[in-house]
């Protein structure tokens, strides 16, 4: 069956097959839909594989690669011109970002996490037009978030059509509080930005805001910076918003209180100061989302201090000039008596102590 020249759907998850994957290259030539996944499968992704050329979804996740670290394959050859669906997430893969990514431009589903991958995101992430779901998380990527990765037209563009063929298998998808989701369609998804628990580092682009399609951005456990950007407020189709345990600083903007779908919210472990905005959704966030800024108040987390003008002591209020000032006073009229007495204009001259002599007359 499995060398059969018109297989289309191949499925053999959730079993107990081990050794290196090794397709068959003569006979997979319209395979479509392959799902190796939650096996005991270890070795790359062969570059044999290239010569399915109408693969459109590829899941290889939950393998457990005994005694080794597997690389993640790099090279450019490995290209698949149809791909839709991605997941080789849980793998404990290393290595960098996948060049061969390059060349999947109708890609619409990414899921890469729970490996040990680092180095940077790379900067071409905006050639996916379709990219809507996002999950990189758990990894080791280093360097700011790109610029691209917040010009993806798959979450820009509310026009560009997601619908797709249904996936034949299901996906799951593992939310914040560890429920589990599983799906059939690719399209059910919720569009997803999923950078958390790497060691990013720099600020939140604004340019995030152009993302109005999205509803799951998870950027927590990062080294993130700066101020939390108020083009968050224009992402109305927001949902779950988490950027806790990063390092950002300045106030929380009054603005996020339009995001009326904002059901889950946290910004705890930050360096964050200012009163918490009141209204809207942020009135049912608990106690948690907001811990660990000490500079945060309002609500029933720590009652902001009201402002007051400086105060003045009853003592400081009757005191006008300060004692410099008098003994600058006394000086002063000491000194002017003393030029005044020594230029005879107290005391005349020739006539001592200063009195006139009656007898004295005019002798011309």
């Amino acid at each position: 069956m499995v060398n059969s020249p018109s297989l289309i759907k191949l499925d053999l998850h959730n079993n107990t097959l081990n050794g290196p994957i090794n397709p068959n290259r003569s006979v997979m030539t319209r395979l479509m839909s392959l799902h190796l996944g939650s096996n005991n499968f270890h070795g790359p992704i062969p570059h044999s594989m290239s010569s399915c050329k109408s693969l459109s979804m590829l899941h290889l996740g939950h393998n457990n690669l005994p005694g080794q670290e597997e690389q993640m394959p790099t090279g450019v050859n490995l290209q698949f011109r149809s791909l839709k669906v991605l997941s080789v997430a849980y793998c404990e893969l290393r290595g960098s970002f996948p060049l061969w990514l390059r060349g999947c431009n109708m890609l619409q589903f990414l899921d890469l996490s729970r490996n040990r991958l680092s180095g940077s995101i790379p900067l071409w992430f905006n050639r996916f037009k379709y990219l809507f779901y996002v999950d990189l998380s758990k990894n080791s990527f280093t360097g700011g978030i790109p610029k691209s990765l917040t010009e993806l037209e798959g979450l820009i563009d509310m026009n560009i059509s997601l619908e797709g063929p249904s996936l034949g298998f299901p996906l799951f998808r593992t939310a914040t509080d560890v429920a589990t989701f599983g799906y059939n369609n690719i399209w059910s998804f919720p569009p997803t930005l999923d950078l958390s628990y790497n060691i990013l580092s720099g600020p939140i682009l604004p340019t995030i805001g152009n993302l109005r399609r999205l509803h799951v951005p998870n950027l927590n456990r990062n080294h993130l910076s700066g101020s939390i950007p108020e083009s968050l407020s224009g992402m109305t189709n927001l949902e779950i918003l988490d950027l806790s345990h990063n390092k950002l600083s300045g106030e929380i903007p009054n603005s996020l209180v339009q995001l009326s779908f904002l059901s889950k919210f946290s910004v705890a472990y930050n360096e964050l100061y200012g009163e918490i905005p009141a209204g809207g959704q942020f009135m049912t966030f608990p106690y948690s989302s907001f811990g660990g800024n000490n500079g945060l108040c309002g609500r029933s987390y720590t009652p902001c201090q009201p402002e007051h003008a400086p105060t003045i002591s009853p003592g400081e209020q009757m005191i006008i000039f300060g004692s410099q000032f008098g003994y600058g006073v006394v000086t002063g009229f000491l000194l002017t008596i003393t030029i005044c007495f020594m230029s005879g204009w107290i005391l005349p001259r020739g006539s001592p102590f200063g009195v006139l002599n009656p007898r004295q007359t005019d002798t011309s």
